[in-house]
């Protein structure tokens, strides 16, 4: 498969994607994550993962880098709680508060991903449902301050101690709850005769 450009700086997207042997290089332009207020749940992530892949294409437009034959892949994931979108935690107080309102609980993780290739455009959203036990301030409090799950969506990685030992249940596409739905992302490389 010939090299794509991956516009995120995800450690867990990078480790995915070189499990599944993709070759790529990162480049990535910093964008607005805001939202319109009105729009469903489903469709954010794919909204961001969106403005995230153009971003990168106008920049590489701008330095005279940009090939029509390279695939930018950008994606998005976000963790959902009936129907709130639970953002990535400022702080210790707001990720233990996080974490505090998903114990116990089932949330969805929904990943956007959008695949650019010259004119072609392909984009899908994968969504993963995440059931906890019932965890404990204690237990809480020590995921937080040992793991500091700030850059994280609902304050929490699925391959760290908390989900190795919180998680009840997962119906769905586990690597999505990483940040990328990896074999969804590879049939669609197929299907664009990638």
């Amino acid at each position: 498969m010939k090299e794509i450009i991956l516009a995120s700086q995800s450690p867990r997207r990078k480790q995915l994607l070189e499990w599944a042997e993709i070759p790529f290089k990162v480049v990535v332009q910093s964008t607005d994550e805001h939202f319109p207020a009105s729009m469903p749940v489903e469709e954010v992530p794919v909204y961001i993962a969106s403005n995230k892949a153009l971003a990168v294409s106008e920049h590489l437009k701008a330095l005279h880098q940009w090939d029509p034959e390279q695939v930018i892949l950008a994606a998005d994931t976000i963790v959902v709680l009936g129907e709130e979108v639970i953002n990535k935690p400022a702080d210790r107080n707001e990720a233990i508060a996080i974490l505090s309102r998903l114990s116990g609980k089932d949330h969805r993780v929904i990943t956007g991903v959008v695949l650019l290739h010259g004119s072609n455009r392909q984009q899908f959203a994968v969504t993963t449902h995440v059931q906890f036990h019932a965890l404990s301030p204690e237990q809480i409090a020590f995921y937080v301050d040992k793991y500091k799950p700030f850059d994280k969506a609902g304050a929490y990685a699925i391959q760290e101690w908390i989900g190795v030992t919180g998680i009840a249940s997962i119906t769905g596409d586990f690597y999505n709850v990483m940040g990328l739905p990896v074999s969804t992302v590879v049939q669609t490389l197929q299907k664009m005769g990638l």
